[in-house]
Order: C-alpha cells, then sequence, then structure tokens
C-alpha cells in the first residue's frame, strides 16, 4: 500500500514504519497520524511480521512533534490532530514496536518513543518535552507514560523545565532501552528486533496486552480478554467439550477438561 507520508517495508520478521517528512522534521500532521493508524490495522491481520520498527526519515529527526497544516480553523473535531488515534494504534498493536530514535525526538515526538514498547537511539539523538514554552501540553500519554518511565519527580521536571536530554542522560533515567554509535544505529536496531522476534508471539502479545490493561482500564482488560484469552477459549478440550455437550443436550464430561 502507498502512503503520502510514511514508508513502509518488510525485512522477514521485520516490519519498519519510516515518518517520511524529513524536510519539516518528520512532524506528524492529520495525514500522517492517520496512515500510521491505517498501516498498523493493516499489520494487526497479518503474520508474516512479528515485530515493528518505527523511525524517522534521515539522520537528524526522529519526530519533533505535530503540525496541524490543511486542517479546518475549529475547535471541533474537524480541527483537532487526530494524535491519539496514532498513539492508541501502536498500544493495541499485539506486536512489539521498537522506536529507532536516529535524531530529536522533541514534543509529540518525545511522546511517541514513550508509547512505543522499547526505545533504542543513536548517541547523537536529543529528547525533549517543550509544550510548555510555547502554551501546549499532554496531559495524558505524555505525562501518564513519561512519569512510568522516569518517575514522577523527574517527569514533573521535564515538563516544568524543559531541558534537552542527550541519549546517554536518557537511558540513565529510564526513558529509552539501548544507545548505540550513531553510524551502527540500523544494525543495532535490526539485532534488537530479531532477537525480540525469536520469542513466543502469542507470549509476547499476552505481555504487552498485560502491561497495557493496567492504563487502559476497562478498553485494556477487553483487549486483553477479547485478543488473548479468546483464543484459548476457542483452543482448549474444556472448551470444545461443554460447547458439544450444550449443542447435544448432555451433561458435559469432567474427565475431558479440568486438567
Amino acid at each position: 500500500m502507498a502512503y503520502e507520508t510514511i514508508l513502509y517495508d518488510e525485512k522477514g520478521p521485520i516490519g519498519t514504519i519510516t515518518l517520511n517528512r524529513p524536510q519539516d522534521g518528520n512532524m506528524f500532521n492529520a495525514t500522517m497520524c492517520h496512515e500510521i493508524r491505517d498501516c498498523i490495522n493493516a499489520i494487526r491481520r497479518e503474520t508474516r511480521t512479528r515485530v515493528i520498527v518505527l523511525t524517522g526519515a534521515g539522520d537528524r529527526f526522529f519526530c519533533i512533534g505535530g503540525r496541524k497544516d490543511g486542517m479546518e480553523d475549529t475547535t471541533l473535531y474537524a480541527g483537532t490532530l487526530p494524535t491519539l488515534e496514532m498513539y492508541e494504534s501502536i498500544e493495541k498493536l499485539q506486536k512489539p514496536v521498537i522506536a529507532s530514535v536516529n535524531g530529536f525526538a522533541v514534543g509529540g515526538g518525545n511522546v511517541l518513543q514513550m508509547i512505543c514498547d522499547c526505545t533504542i537511539a543513536k548517541e547523537g539523538a536529543v529528547f525533549r518535552q517543550v509544550g510548555p514554552m510555547m502554551g501546549s501540553f499532554d496531559a495524558g500519554y505524555g505525562t501518564w507514560y513519561l512519569e512510568d518511565l522516569v518517575g514522577k519527580k523527574r517527569a514533573k521536571e521535564i515538563w516544568f523545565r524543559n531541558p534537552k536530554i542527550g541519549a546517554a542522560e536518557a537511558l540513565q533515567m529510564g526513558l529509552i532501552n539501548k544507545v548505540v554509535p550513531d553510524a551502527d544505529l540500523a544494525k543495532e536496531t535490526e539485532a534488537f528486533a530479531l532477537e525480540i522476534a525469536e520469542r513466543g508471539p502469542f507470549a509476547l502479545a499476552s505481555v504487552k496486552a498485560a502491561f497495557n490493561a493496567r492504563h487502559g482500564g476497562v478498553s485494556g482488560l477487553s483487549r486483553m480478554a477479547h485478543d488473548l484469552l479468546l483464543r484459548s477459549y476457542l483452543e482448549s478440550e474444556e472448551s470444545h467439550e461443554l460447547s458439544k455437550a450444550f449443542a447435544e443436550k448432555r451433561k458435559p464430561d469432567p474427565g475431558k477438561f479440568g486438567r
């Protein structure tokens, strides 16, 4: 499928989504938010890939936030950047998503890498929240996830003072998982992804759903039940015997389940 603002390609079990607006800092606009969402929804329906990598085009920017170009001049939905749809698609995807940060991750771009399950960054990467400097803020994903990663006091400082955080410091505080030399980012990201791809996909999906259920409330718990527990229901000897007994109007044979 062809996209206007992103690129998508597959290499073995790894699918890579590249934010492809380098001339504008790989900032996401309404089109990019929808294209990432649509791409991930397509990925949900295939079994070729085991791990997804999210990165930015070029060697300077991962993503430096969002832009409202071309949107209606209104405070209603038509004038609101559909950022949450993009974040939610990443969170709900049953496959691990790795952010490969190839440069500046600022504002919504930093939140975007936080939403991903793991983050590997080059040494020259920079992370920053600048919302309050511009009269803006992210009081949802941007605060909850940041607090989980670095702790409440440090998360408040990041939002209040808006410091530039280098890759080494980001690693030390728990904001990211790994730092590699700039020239090795693609190679190290692939190795990182391939190692995860060797694990059981059902187990990985279950673990990811369990982590996300904590934030998702009833939605998160329902996602875990629907996507994961339903599978065991459909495939278990217990469910087969109980369903068959119900259809045949007889008592189930307890010897065929409960083991």
